[in-house]
């Protein structure tokens, strides 16, 4: 058999012609192996808040496993929605990331009449990083210790007591409202800009009660100048973990035993490939200490998942806030 010789020079120009011609068709961002270039985390709320303490940690950690810099950045306003459309609307590409709270990711589709993205839709759920279960405490002076008492109190103030949350729709607001439904209480919602001016409320008499998270309710409990009365969700906090769930005082309305979560999203569309990156190095984070310790400090419980273990806890979780604000008779233009 004859041998056909190639010159060396002209077999590198057709090997890259091949592979230049193979590419045609295909967006710029898939003709690199992922990740070529620092990825973002958008956190949709403002510096040194919990969410944005837990995506930095993170961010360092998923930074080394890549191999790339990975650069948080703050795009706070809408209630979240403003960091969390500008990922939706990102090219699908593993390079935009968003690290935020249940609020954008699952329950403002069912408060807001109108959103600019559909996170059932434009949203490929990545990863939770953290149950995010909130405190609820009352001022000294209210004659109740646990919640089953707290209940009882309420219902036979009926039109006496006022709640606070930071802002419609919050959980705050949400779980208010539903003790106040559940026990015929009349209980009057006042909502305010931030968790820190409710607390002061709360702390000078003006409120009587209010759910708030553990970050900015602890420092008041240890004083004595808040009393606390549970937590929601079904696990305690490391903070607090002598202060029992709702769930295991007997309450066990979904209302109560239901938590936010903190989680991440990409856009939809992102190729499984990069989604595989992503989520094995989120896996490895999740094992280091520092990012544990940093999630534990904020009031929130480690809990990673895969993007298919998001996917079934966001299936389960939807319908239960989708009921809370229809009881709340909660909606936003």
């Amino acid at each position: 058999m004859d041998r056909i010789t190639i010159p060396r020079r002209q077999f590198l120009a057709a090997t890259a012609a091949a592979a230049s011609t193979s590419l045609v068709g295909l967006p710029a961002w898939a003709k690199a192996a992922y990740p070529s270039k620092p990825v973002r985390f958008i956190v949709p709320f403002n510096p040194g808040g919990a969410t944005d303490i837990v995506a930095r940690v993170l961010a360092e950690a998923v930074s080394k496993k890549l191999g790339q810099p990975v650069i948080v950045e703050n795009k706070a306003g809408a209630s979240a929605m403003l960091g969390t459309d500008m990922v939706a609307k990102s090219a699908p590409d593993g390079y935009n990331v968003v690290v935020s709270l249940s609020t954008s990711l699952l329950i403002n589709q069912f408060l807001y009449t109108k959103m600019a993205y559909n996170p059932q839709k434009d949203l490929l759920m990545l990863s939770l990083l953290a149950s995010a279960p909130v405190t609820l405490v009352v001022h000294p002076s209210v004659p109740a210790n646990n919640m089953k008492e707290l209940l009882a109190w309420v219902k036979a103030h009926k039109g006496k007591v006022s709640y606070g949350s930071w802002g419609v729709g919050s959980y705050a607001h949400l779980g208010g409202a539903y003790m106040s439904k559940s026990m015929d209480a009349d209980m009057t919602h006042v909502a305010y800009k931030g968790e820190a001016p409710m607390i002061q409320e709360l702390i000078g008499g003006q409120l009587q009660l209010c759910f708030s998270s553990a970050q900015n309710t602890k420092p008041f409990i240890d004083s004595g100048r808040l009393k606390a009365i549970g937590v929601t969700g079904k696990s305690r906090m490391s903070v607090l973990p002598q202060l029992p769930t709702i769930y295991e005082q007997g309450v066990t309305d979904d209302a109560y035993a239901i938590a936010g979560f903190v989680g991440m999203a990409l856009p939809a569309g992102t190729p499984k490939d990069v989604v595989d990156v992503l989520s094995a190095a989120i896996q490895d984070a999740a094992q280091d200490p520092k990012v544990k310790e940093r999630i534990d400090g904020a009031g929130f419980l480690p809990v990673f998942s895969s993007p298919e273990g998001f996917a079934k806890t966001y299936a389960q979780a939807a319908p239960v806030w989708k009921s809370l604000i229809e009881v709340a008779d909660a909606r936003v233009d």
